[in-house]
This record gives C-alpha cells, sequence and structure tokens, in this order.
C-alpha cells in the first residue's frame, strides 16, 4: 500500500495536538512513551504553556498545592511554596518539554484556525494561522475551557479613553502608580492582583457584582529541608501528595452529595471575613448571599485587608455606562478612572469559538452545542471522528486537581489509539444514543450538587439551559474509574484505516458507518 502523499502545500501528520499547556504536554509526553512519534503539538503563542503562560498578572499563582497540581510521572521537588506562583508552574512545563524531549515536535505561532473533517478521506483537513495546511488522522484538542477572556457588553466602553485590559493580557508596560484604577469583577483572577496593585495606586474602585466566599489560603514556603528530602527521599513527596490529595478529594462529599456540610465551611469562611474586616458596613458588603460553594470557592489570606485599604473602594452599584474618563453606575455616580481592568473571567460554557471545529456532515460544534456543551466523559462528541477533547464539558472540578483528570483523560484516548491500531479502524465517532444517556445521567447527578441547589448564578451554568457544562459530579477516582476501560461498542467505526488517500478537499462526503451494541458508562 502506499503511503498517503498531500499535495505540494500540504503537510500530513497521524496525530495534531491542539494548545501546549498541561494537557498538551501531557498528551505528547504520553504518545512518546507508547512509542507513537508521528505528531506535532500546535501552539498559537511563541512559547508553551497554555494558561500559565498566557495569565501573568501581578500575585497570578496556584490555587490547588503545588504537589498534586504537577504530573504524577514528574513530580518537582524544588516548588518554593504550598502553592505556586505563575512564574514556576511555567518554568515546571518548560522543563517536562525538555525532560521528555518535546521540542523536535514543538509548532509555536501555529495556531489553529479551522479544523474540518473530510469524510471521503477520514481525515482532519486543518489551517493554521501560519498559512500552513495540515492533513492529520487524528485530533486532539488540548485548547482547555478557561482560554477565552470574557469582556462584558457595556454601554460607552468603547469611548473609554484610558488603558483597558483583561487580567489575561496584563499590560505590564502601563504604570498603575498614582493611576485611578477601576477593576470590574471580583473573580479568582481579581482576588490575587487586587492586593499586588492597591498599594500602588492612587485610587482604585472593585465593581462587585456578587461577594465570593473566601478562606484563608494554607500558604506557606518550603523549607530547605522539606526541599532537601522531596529530591533525595522522592518517596516523601510521594507521601505528602497523597496525603493532600485526599484531604482535597474528601471535600467532594460536601459539593457533589451531601451540600448541608457546606454549612460548617461557610462558618469558616465568615469568621475569616470578621477577622479581616473591621468595618461593619464593608463586611456587609462582602457577605455572599447564596450557600459557599455554589460559585467558586477563592482563598486568599490578602484580599480583605487590600479592601480595607483608604484607597479602595467596594462598588456594588450595577454599572450603567462607561464614559471617557470613568465608569458612572446605577446610582448616577461617576467613578473616575484612569484605567480599566476586568477581573471577569472566561467564556467557559462557549469555549470554542463558532467556525474552529467543523465535523461530519459539515456540523460546526458550536451547533452542536446550541443547547449546551456535552460530551462522552468529556472526550468524544458524536459526528466529530477522531476528535479527542481533553478538558472538555463536564471535566472541571470543584474540589481537587485538573491533573487528575488530564492524565485520566490522555490514558483513555492512548487506550482509543490502541483500539484503531489493534483493530486497523480508520475512525470512532462515539454513538449519539450512547452519549446522550452518559449525559442525561451526569445532569441527574449534578441536580443534587450544591453548584445547582446553592442559590447563584454562576460560570458553571450554561445561562441557555441551566445545566451545569462545566464540572464533574464527583471524585476524581470516579472518573478514573469511569474512563479505565475503552469500549469499542460505545463507538461507531468506520472501514479498514487505509493510507492511501487524494488530497484534502472541504466538500463533505459521507462514509459508511459500523454500529455495534450500545452500552452505558457513567
Amino acid at each position: 500500500m502506499n503511503a498517503y502523499s498531500p499535495p505540494q502545500d500540504w503537510e500530513t501528520v497521524d496525530i495534531a495536538i491542539i494548545g501546549s499547556g498541561f494537557a498538551g504536554l501531557c498528551m505528547a509526553i504520553k504518545l512518546k512513551q507508547a512509542g507513537l512519534a508521528d505528531f506535532f503539538i500546535a501552539e498559537q503563542a511563541d512559547a508553551l504553556g497554555g494558561t500559565w503562560r498566557d495569565n501573568h498578572y501581578p500575585g497570578c499563582a496556584c490555587d490547588v498545592q503545588s504537589h498534586v497540581y504537577s504530573f504524577s510521572f514528574a513530580p518537582n521537588p524544588n516548588w518554593s511554596r504550598q502553592f505556586a506562583p505563575q512564574a514556576e508552574i511555567r518554568a515546571y512545563l518548560e522543563d517536562c518539554a525538555q525532560r521528555f524531549g518535546l521540542t523536535p515536535h514543538l509548532r509555536l505561532g501555529m495556531g489553529l484556525q479551522r479544523a474540518t473533517f473530510d469524510e471521503q478521506r477520514q481525515r482532519w483537513a486543518l489551517h493554521f494561522s501560519n498559512g500552513r495546511r495540515v492533513s492529520a488522522r487524528v485530533l486532539v484538542s488540548g485548547m482547555g475551557g478557561l482560554s477565552r477572556p470574557a469582556i462584558p457588553q457595556i454601554p460607552g466602553l468603547e469611548s473609554f479613553q484610558g488603558q483597558r485590559f483583561h487580567s489575561q493580557h496584563w499590560d505590564h508596560q502601563y504604570p498603575l502608580q498614582g493611576k485611578r484604577v477601576a477593576v470590574i469583577g471580583t473573580g479568582a483572577s481579581a482576588i490575587q492582583f487586587v492586593p499586588q496593585i492597591a498599594p500602588q495606586v492612587a485610587q482604585l474602585a472593585l465593581f462587585q457584582r456578587t461577594p465570593p466566599w473566601i478562606l484563608p489560603k494554607p500558604d506557606r514556603t518550603l523549607s530547605p529541608a522539606e526541599r532537601w528530602a522531596f529530591k533525595h527521599l522522592p518517596w516523601t513527596q510521594k507521601l505528602v501528595r497523597s496525603a493532600i490529595y485526599w484531604a482535597l478529594e474528601s471535600r467532594v462529599i460536601a459539593f457533589a452529595h451531601r451540600p448541608r456540610l457546606m454549612r460548617l465551611v461557610q462558618r469558616m469562611a465568615l469568621r475569616h471575613l470578621r477577622r479581616q474586616v473591621a468595618d461593619p458596613a464593608l463586611r456587609r458588603s462582602l457577605t455572599p448571599d447564596y450557600t459557599i460553594g455554589c460559585k467558586r470557592i477563592l482563598i486568599s489570606n490578602d484580599y480583605y485587608p487590600a479592601l480595607s485599604r483608604r484607597n479602595v473602594q467596594v462598588v456594588t452599584q450595577d454599572i450603567a455606562r462607561v464614559e471617557a474618563d470613568g465608569v458612572v453606575t446605577a446610582d448616577g455616580v461617576k467613578h473616575p478612572a484612569d484605567c480599566i481592568i476586568f477581573g471577569t473571567g472566561f467564556q467557559a460554557t462557549e469555549p470554542l469559538p463558532r467556525g474552529l471545529l467543523i465535523g461530519r456532515g459539515g456540523v460546526d460544534i458550536m451547533d452542536s452545542w446550541a443547547n449546551g456543551a456535552h460530551a462522552y466523559l468529556g472526550t468524544c462528541v458524536p459526528q466529530f471522528p477522531n476528535l479527542f477533547m481533553i478538558i472538555g464539558p463536564n471535566t472541571g472540578l470543584g474540589h481537587n486537581s485538573m491533573i487528575l483528570m488530564i492524565e485520566a483523560q490522555v490514558e483513555y484516548i492512548l487506550k482509543a489509539l490502541a483500539q484503531m491500531r489493534s483493530q486497523s479502524l480508520a475512525t470512532l465517532e462515539v454513538k449519539a444514543g450512547v452519549e446522550s444517556l452518559y449525559n442525561a445521567r451526569l445532569q441527574q447527578q449534578l441536580k443534587g450538587a450544591i453548584w445547582s441547589t446553592g442559590g447563584c448564578r454562576s460560570w458553571y451554568l450554561d445561562p441557555r439551559t441551566g445545566h451545569n457544562t462545566t464540572l464533574w459530579p464527583g471524585s476524581t477516582w470516579r472518573f478514573r474509574q469511569a474512563t479505565a476501560s475503552f469500549e469499542l461498542k460505545d463507538y461507531l467505526n468506520a472501514g479498514a484505516r487505509h493510507d492511501a488517500h487524494p488530497a484534502p478537499q472541504h466538500a463533505p462526503s459521507h462514509s459508511h458507518l459500523h454500529e455495534a451494541a450500545t452500552d452505558e458508562k457513567l
């Protein structure tokens, strides 16, 4: 059989990985370890790192302990703190790429613009920002769910004459010293950067729609003795990692199964608020009116003290409009500003732009997700053969490290690829019925969780349906169990694999798909 020979201006690859954050690098490392070398990692930026490259605002750090926010197969004995700062996490990812020999597989400055599944040729036709066109048998998305900044549509925003930026695109060249700064949003990033900039600015107006619940952050510097032990006695770090993992994992009981237990956590948060905020009026403004855990719980030791500074004002009135030199609230008060910083998070329920992924029959994935994002095991979507998503719908966590979910999904994808090789399958596509039943059961489980019963409106919920399309409704070990085996009967599979293909085209055709018996998994 002749090898596939694309046209002169097309490249060919067996597996294309999109994104070079934790997800993309984990997939690449495991492919290499499995002896699969015909892949590349396409990264739109000029350096690897994903979230930890893009987010570099002052105070940026992980809110999960360092020892579990790293690959299980690549422990880092050199963390400086319990909760690693952004620079260390990015350096860790760069070290992993070097250590596991990924540099030759990296394609920097190569952002995916469009991926179309060609049914006739049973391959993905990929168009990239640098002009390259690639034909790939398998497409793995490591783009993540928190990569598209959410900027609120505020009347008059374009008329603002000062500087403005989102926390993900922090402008370090703009001097904040002595400036009047308006911070819109009180999400996880604002909790970290507000204490860093408050001492520098002349005035800071923090526009708060809903106050977050905040717990103390058990952070500290790791001692030289601890770091020596982690390096020379690796079992000590494994022991610490295991202890942290199970301590975090135990929290899922209250989040997903016994929401009433969150009252105990809420008392801890209220005590933290009382200890750090002396002003009764300010304390009232910072006290949430929903059950803790309904929104993401944040951790900080310096956020409340920052809001108690004389040059900081917490504004709870709705924003009416933005003018050339300030922000006007619904009560008619104008808050002068030289700079607007958005701490408004990301488009979690619409993680991909329209026109990016086009599947079988020419369907855009955003049309497939018209009533909310969904996927089988957060990984596979009907009508999208040979597409595997990492950190897809309903794989997010409210209680533990996302790296655990990433590793479980990567192992599942490896099993799928092994089946394709052993069975000589050209394509795999999850059955619509299997995926639908899986998600129906998943949503049923989510109904009893704190995220659905806590009485708040959060980014976890799709605004169109109210469904939680973001979080996994259980423990990480349960997800590992669900992804531990790959069942071929859950998938449509097309013909025998053939490696000789004509040039990629864009007009869809229809291949013959073979059904197997349905199965259920959740």
